[in-house]
């Protein structure tokens, strides 16, 4: 009976008094490659799969470019397309990965143009690279930092007084608030000529800024949903990112009505600003090369943070229309950016499914967010200044705690995903510069800032939950599609939202008044 060789064994007699036997050395048994392997597509050779998987694994080693930018520039002196019909640029970097591959097999070992990884060894870390900024980014950071530190310095003695009050004050001021949440009701609605994508409201809550996919920008006035002013010469097609400047529209602001009061971003990578006086751009900010998608401004309100498909995000002096920074990292699109309340801190999310928190002092990656499944596409911070919520396409909420470096909660927000969210940010947080109110008896008061959050879906819902605890308190239902996005006033007394049925709701309690 013939055995197979890979299991047969030869033994030799060694010369000796005792003859003993001693079995080959493990390395040096025959091995059988040569036969087929079983499957359902067909019977393969092992010897193939074997030689497939080594090939997989050299395409694995491969450096390739990050930046879309870089992956067309490659594919162009191998005088390759830059682009195929449909292809996206996780797809391109793919095929660029394929084609160095096939290019090192050809070559042998010593191809040309193709640089292989060396495997790290184990324990070993991956080094961080940089690229030197100009001066201009310097300054900006010069400048972050001493804008930031006073205010962390505030919040921090705002914070130690705020732990003298009891758990019991602070347990009965939630269940409170929760009850005002739950009286929330559809107020009214405004028609839109294309499906909105973005609503943002006013720091005074007078206006509500959207934006659609065809590329418009206007304002209404809270509560009426009159038509306040309607923009020309925006973007081409979908607004997706609208931000307002700190301070804008509020009595006593050094934010005037003629300067910059907000920015949009849409489809052609451009950055638009407006004011309130004019309906045309008062600048233009270029150097996207995809789709816009959310903007934030530095709460310092000298600075705007963008993100874009293009897999970057990037940072600009609002008043000299400067690109300081264009920050990779993301393998993937970028879609929301998100300053904290400092201004020391930038998180930056997008469909690679991984955040990243940047210090804007430094440009460090401090912490990364790494437990959702599908593309992020809201993130916003606590009054706090540490923590962090972040929503997907998984349907999730998830709060981070940027101090303690961990995850502390994940909330089931909306079936189907989360589009949008808000952390309310009040006015009588640390930053406020109020100090915290007293009841008639003399105790203190804990704030109304960061004790809830709205979130948006495709399920075509508006969900309400209470912070801290994350209990849920109310789902405003009326539209009639999937919800782009949402946001609430200052005062809590109004809720704005809008979607793809192309109409901005905008709801609140019967008695119109706040939390």
């Amino acid at each position: 009976m013939s055995m197979h060789p890979a299991r047969q064994a030869y033994v030799e007699e060694e010369n000796g008094a005792d003859h003993a036997m001693e079995g080959i050395d493990y390395a040096s048994v025959p091995l059988d490659r040569n036969h087929a392997m079983p499957g359902g597509g067909g019977n393969e050779m092992a010897s193939d799969l074997l030689a497939e998987f080594e090939r997989k694994k050299r395409a694995a080693k491969l450096i390739v470019p990050t930046a879309d930018r870089d992956v067309r520039l490659r594919l162009r002196s191998l005088k390759e397309p830059i682009t195929l019909f449909g292809e996206g640029p996780a797809d391109r970097r793919d095929r660029l990965r394929a084609l160095l591959a096939d290019a090192a097999e050809a070559g042998g070992e010593d191809a040309e143009d193709v640089v292989m990884e060396d495997a790290e060894a184990p324990g070993d870390e991956q080094e961080e690279f940089y690229t030197q900024g100009a001066q201009s980014l310097l300054d900006a950071r010069r400048d972050m930092a001493k804008y930031s530190l006073p205010r962390a310095k505030q919040r921090i003695a705002y914070q130690r007084h705020e732990a003298t009050i009891p758990l019991k004050a602070h347990v009965e001021h939630r269940n409170k608030i929760k009850d005002r949440l739950k009286g929330f009701e559809l107020y009214g609605s405004q028609t839109a000529d294309r499906p909105v994508s973005i609503v943002r409201v006013s720091p005074n809550g007078q206006y509500v800024a959207y934006g659609t996919w065809g590329g418009k920008v206007a304002l209404l006035e809270i509560p009426s949903l009159e038509h306040k002013k309607a923009y020309r010469g925006g973007h081409t097609e979908r607004t997706t990112g609208i931000d307002w400047v700190p301070g804008a529209t509020l009595s006593g602001s050094t934010v005037s009505s003629g300067s910059v009061n907000l920015a949009s971003g849409g489809a052609g990578g451009k950055v638009q600003l407006w004011s309130l006086d004019d309906d045309k751009p008062l600048r233009t900010l270029e150097g996207h090369t995809e789709r816009v998608c959310r903007l934030a401004f530095h709460p310092s309100g000298r600075y705007l943070a963008s993100a874009s498909d293009d897999t970057t995000w990037r940072l600009w002096n609002v008043e000299t229309g400067q690109e300081l920074l264009t920050q990779e990292g993301h393998s993937k699109e970028v879609y929301t950016v998100s300053f904290n309340q400092d201004g020391s801190l930038v998180a930056s999310a997008g469909l690679d499914s991984i955040g990243r928190v940047w210090d804007v002092r430094t440009g460090r990656v401090i912490y990364m967010l790494e437990s959702h499944i599908k593309p992020i596409y809201g993130l916003d911070w606590s009054v706090d200044g540490h923590r962090l919520l972040s929503g997907s396409g998984d349907g999730f909420m998830k709060c981070w705690d940027v101090r303690a470096m961990r995850e502390t909660n994940s909330i089931a927000a909306n079936t189907g995903g989360v589009t949008d969210l808000r952390w309310y940010q009040g006015t009588d947080g640390p930053a406020s510069g109020l100090p915290l109110q007293h009841n008639a008896e003399g105790e203190l008061i804990p704030k109304k800032a960061s004790t809830f959050v709205v979130s948006s879906g495709f399920d075509k819902n508006i969900q309400i939950f209470s912070a801290d605890d994350w209990a849920h308190c109310k789902t405003l239902q009326g539209h009639s599609g999937p919800v782009f996005s949402t946001d609430v006033t200052s005062d809590a007394a109004w809720i704005v939202s809008g979607g793809k049925d192309r109409t901005v709701k905008l709801w609140s309690r019967d008695d119109n008044e706040g939390i």
